[in-house]
């Protein structure tokens, strides 16, 4: 018995920020000081690495919890099954509801209960909580339903992954312009056919890598200390993530017994373009092959990074045919993989 994902959904803010939406920011270094050059310069070099060019942000009126509502509703209605069946929702997140113009983060009651409520679901049942997974949260969410109907303990299971990261970033650090807001959701079932979720990866890092993200003081002096904020060390993450997620892909496709030829589209945790790139072509190197053309598709040129949920969110534009040049047909494989705060790598081998 496999399972299956029969249900695909995602909220994608309408809020566009772009990267010269911050030329009047003042950015600073780790010690308060200025940069010795303009912020043009610092938005091209910002560019050029990550490839984001814009960035969706939430209405000031939603939070986590709102985005995940929107996702759900459309995981349900994409999948046709009456909400009241659902078994588990598992709501992967990472700072819990913070309200526009706060800083503090709200999780009583969890979020998963909250989407639960908006989803107006009676049967009590159906039980609601959260994890925190880092930025790899929804696959790991999905690897746990995975786990609960394979077990009989579930049959129907709501995985989401939301963010409202631009509300807990340091407007004076270069690398608020990374994150984003958004959410999706998916709908999982037990599978009888060839579909389905074939092998999987899971790991943490906690040693010496535990904290590279981690939630510190701005980089302006002037303010409140004690107001935190995320945090990276981005080269030891870019470092990590080179050496660490192609060698799990690997182990993870290596169990499936697939063949690295047979496979055609990778999902992987958006983030960085040019890490990203360079993840795939070490996997690739580990079988001595070279990526193939359109093998990863990428949305964070749009929408930057939104933790959790840019992996559901990139599957359900290429379910939904909204990724140009990109198309999956039924028994095609598909790899999805993500790394992020833990330090945390996971990944599934899955055929549509």
């Amino acid at each position: 018995m496999k399972i299956k994902i029969i249900g695909i959904g995602s909220y994608i803010p309408n809020k566009e920020v772009s990267n010269t939406d911050f030329g009047d920011h003042v950015f600073l270094n780790e010690d308060g000081t200025p940069f010795g050059y303009p912020n043009e310069v610092v938005i091209k070099k910002f560019k050029g690495i990550t490839g984001i060019e814009n960035r969706r942000y939430a209405e000031d009126h939603h939070t986590s919890s709102d985005l995940a509502f929107f996702a759900a509703e459309r995981a349900l209605e994409n999948a046709k099954i009456d909400r009241e069946t659902l078994d588990y929702i598992i709501f992967a997140h990472n700072f819990g509801d913070v309200k526009s113009g706060t800083h503090q983060t709200d999780i009583l009651p969890s979020l998963a209960t909250r989407v639960k409520n908006k989803l107006n679901i009676k049967n009590p049942k159906c039980v609601a909580y959260d994890i925190l997974f880092g930025c790899p949260g929804w696959i790991e969410g999905v690897l746990q339903a995975n786990a609960f109907i394979k077990s009989g303990m579930a049959k129907r299971v709501l995985v989401i992954g939301a963010e409202t990261l631009s509300r807990v970033v340091d407007d004076h650090d270069r690398d608020s312009m990374i994150y984003s807001d958004g959410a999706g959701a998916s709908i999982l079932e037990a599978s009888d056919d060839e579909a389905g979720l074939l092998s999987y990866e899971s790991a943490t890092f906690a040693n010496e890598e535990a904290n590279y993200l981690y939630f510190g003081k701005s980089y302006n002096p002037d303010l409140d200390p004690d107001i935190k904020y995320i945090k990276m060390y981005g080269r030891k993450i870019y470092e990590f993530a080179l050496s660490q997620v192609p060698c799990a892909m690997k182990s993870c496709l290596d169990k499936s017994g697939i063949a690295i030829d047979e496979v055609k589209k990778i999902l992987i945790h958006q983030a960085n373009e040019k890490m990203d790139e360079a993840i795939i072509a070490r996997f690739y190197k580990l079988y001595d092959k070279t990526p193939p053309e359109n093998v990863m598709p990428m949305c964070i040129h749009d929408l930057g990074n939104s933790s959790v949920a840019t992996v559901p969110t990139l599957y359900d534009l290429l379910i939904q045919g909204k990724l140009e040049n990109h198309e999956i047909n039924k028994g095609d494989v598909v790899i999805f993989a993500s790394v992020g705060a833990g330090m945390n790598i996971n990944a599934f081998v899955y055929r549509y």
